[in-house]
């Protein structure tokens, strides 16, 4: 997230403020909004130190657009990606870590909701290259309900080499391929492991698509288009979770 930017919604700036009380630099409220909810977040912007002003509804309007903001905005500074080279040596390889890769995702909304479903599938990092993504923005953090709080977002200047490094490290690449004869309910995925899933428009870029050990597909019925980028690494992400649950005596 860009210095200078705004998260908004009661939700995302309470779990913001929760988690991150320190990367925000103003709280902005609405001057007519009260109850609890008004209440809570004066309470934990005073336990942060963070300064709050009552507007009205345009300020907000100015500072975020035309969007549903509930009457909440917060001013944050820098949230933080993390590097590779920090993270990589605190995982544990032999508890199959699961990494969801976005190659090229453009639109916000799409990005947060691929957040939030590793955050609740139990994916134990989300990477993005450096160009061409949507960057981490306060549309992010509300589609994303806070997973960007809960999950690591690692951001890299390329791409394949990344992958190559993962597999060099053990982890194995799989892609999503409408032609794959493999679904992804036939695949196991019993292994360290990282999901590429490709841009909304043009899919996974070819010379990425190369270091994939793995392509699935996922079925769909005569006629229909292909799925959401979101939806379909929603679908992969879960049935990896399925998997991979103990299975009730």
């Amino acid at each position: 997230m860009d210095s200078g930017d705004f998260i908004y919604g009661r939700n995302a700036v309470m779990e913001f403020l929760g988690l991150k009380p320190e990367n925000v630099t103003k709280l902005y409220i609405r001057q007519n909004l009260q109850g609890k909810v008004a209440y809570d977040l004066e309470q934990l912007a005073s336990a942060g130190r963070i300064p709050v002003q009552r507007v009205p509804g345009k300020k907000l309007a100015d500072l975020v657009g035309p969007v549903n903001d509930q009457g909440v905005v917060a001013a944050i500074s820098e949230a933080g990606y993390v590097e590779l080279e920090e993270w990589l040596p605190t995982v544990d390889i032999s508890t199959n870590p699961v990494i969801l890769a976005l190659d090229e995702i453009d639109d916000p909304h799409n990005f947060g909701a691929m957040i939030r479903s590793a955050a609740a599938s139990g994916v134990t990092a989300v990477l993005v290259p450096k160009h061409r993504q949507a960057p981490l923005t306060g549309a992010v953090m509300k589609s994303s309900a806070g997973a960007v709080l809960r999950v690591p977002v690692i951001r890299v200047g390329n791409m394949n080499q990344t992958l190559q490094k993962l597999k060099d490290e053990g982890f194995w690449i799989c892609g999503t391929d409408m032609a794959a004869k493999q679904t992804l309910w036939q695949q196991e995925y019993d292994m360290p492991l990282v999901v590429l899933i490709g841009n909304e428009e043009k899919g996974i870029r070819k010379k990425t698509k190369e270091h994939c050990d793995i392509l699935v597909s996922i079925p769909m019925v005569s006629g229909m288009e292909s799925l959401n980028a979101s939806v379909s690494a929603s679908l992969i992400c879960y049935e990896i979770l399925r998997q991979r649950q103990t299975e009730p005596e």
